[in-house]
């Protein structure tokens, strides 16, 4: 018995080790191949913007009724461009109509690349208060803090923020004063205003004169105190990390042309396309030479708004109606025009070389309206009334 017993444990531990060395042999495969082949979780970015989108059968009434509206303005009034729509925070419409090259009859698509003109002034506003919130700089600062040979002088960052700067016109300064070939840069124009003794239009504060010169000035003071390109500060605190990845600074003869990069274009006779060329002032940036998408400037617009970019304070200042030295209000705040009347909306308008751009706000409504245009479209204002009316008559959510 004891020797039936003793035969029975030896076959048992000899099964059992054989179950366990395969069991062993098994994870040891398994471990190989995991090592391998990893499994990666992406890491949480906390500034990248999720883009939400209503469900097709939610849109289609005011979608037909967009798209309608696309097609009419291409055919009567010349209209080549996109249409961004959003509401509470998601996207209803994103369509475009016409072409991006008129010779090669390329058609236009989502990632055809606006100059935004005007519109640009905003990144220039967010790139000032990032340096503010950093201690970097005062809104109180004056220009000749940074610049100690700007000729005109108590010119402080507010003033050139909500324009009240009284600065003359950079764009006449250029076209008169500039004797090379080749466009000036923001630190040429600065060197060239510091020599040309142009008259200012009014002492800092008086009075509220909308002026291109005030921010690429503003620009300027980006590049002195981050020492980097204007261009590349935008790109590094706010382009990257919210994956705006067709939307950047251009400026002419400077930089490299993108693909998908616009031209503008007027109409000529009627029928025929004719490109715009470059000028003596497109090399200088901050008050325009931001190209970018729609989605782009809805992802911009999200990231301002959700505080993924700038306080909740610094925000507000650029939401603010600025006001002069005698108390009076102005309609605009830090890189954005203000409508406090009837239905109140933050937003700016843009032309600049065939581009008509719009980036508006309406909100009350909850409701944000970009238009992108790149064939000299004129009627931006009348348009963004049309579509907030579609909207309301024909979308409930």
């Amino acid at each position: 018995m004891k020797k039936n017993i003793k035969v029975i444990a030896s076959t048992l531990i000899v099964v059992f080790s054989g179950f366990f060395l395969s069991s062993n042999s098994e994870a040891s495969k398994n471990e190989v191949d995991l090592t391998a082949t990893p499994i990666t979780i992406p890491s949480k970015d906390e500034s990248a913007i999720l883009i939400e989108r209503y469900p097709e059968n939610a849109t289609e009434k005011v979608r037909h009724k967009l798209d309608s509206l696309l097609k009419r303005i291409n055919k009567r009034h010349d209209f080549h461009g996109a249409i961004l729509v959003a509401k509470n925070g998601k996207i209803m419409y994103n369509n475009q109509i016409g072409y991006a090259d008129f010779r090669n009859k390329v058609p236009l698509d989502e990632v055809s690349m606006f100059q935004l003109a005007s519109v640009s002034k905003q990144f220039t506003a967010a790139a000032i208060m990032l340096l503010n919130e950093r201690n970097q700089i005062q809104l109180t600062d004056t220009v000749n803090t940074y610049f100690p040979d700007f000729p005109y002088e108590n010119v402080t960052i507010k003033n050139l923020l909500n324009h009240t700067a009284g600065l003359p016109k950079y764009f006449w300064v250029a076209e008169h004063k500039w004797q090379q070939e080749k466009a000036p840069s923001n630190s040429e124009m600065m060197e060239l205003l510091e020599s040309s003794d142009v008259q200012r239009f009014f002492k800092p504060g008086r009075n509220f004169d909308y002026s291109n010169t005030g921010y690429f000035v503003l620009a300027s003071i980006v590049e002195k105190v981050s020492g980097t390109s204007f261009g590349a500060f935008l790109k590094s605190n706010f382009f990257d990390p919210l994956h705006m990845d067709n939307t950047y600074v251009y400026s002419f003869e400077n930089d490299s042309i993108k693909k998908n990069q616009l031209d503008g274009y007027r109409l000529y006779r009627g029928w025929r396309h004719l490109k715009i060329n470059n000028t003596v002032n497109d090399a200088i940036v901050g008050d325009k030479n931001v190209y970018a998408t729609t989605e782009d400037l809805f992802k911009w617009t999200l990231g301002l708004n959700n505080g993924k970019l700038l306080s909740k304070e610094s925000l507000g200042l650029m939401h603010s109606q600025g006001e002069t030295v005698y108390g009076r209000k102005i309609p605009y705040g830090f890189g954005f025009r203000i409508n406090t009347k009837g239905e109140k909306s933050i937003y700016h308008y843009g032309k600049w070389n065939g581009f008509s751009t719009g980036l508006t706000q309406y909100l009350e409504d909850d409701l944000i309206v970009i238009v992108l245009e790149h064939t000299s479209y004129n009627a931006m204002k009348s348009l963004n009334i049309k579509i907030k009316k579609i909207v309301t008559e024909n979308f409930d959510v």
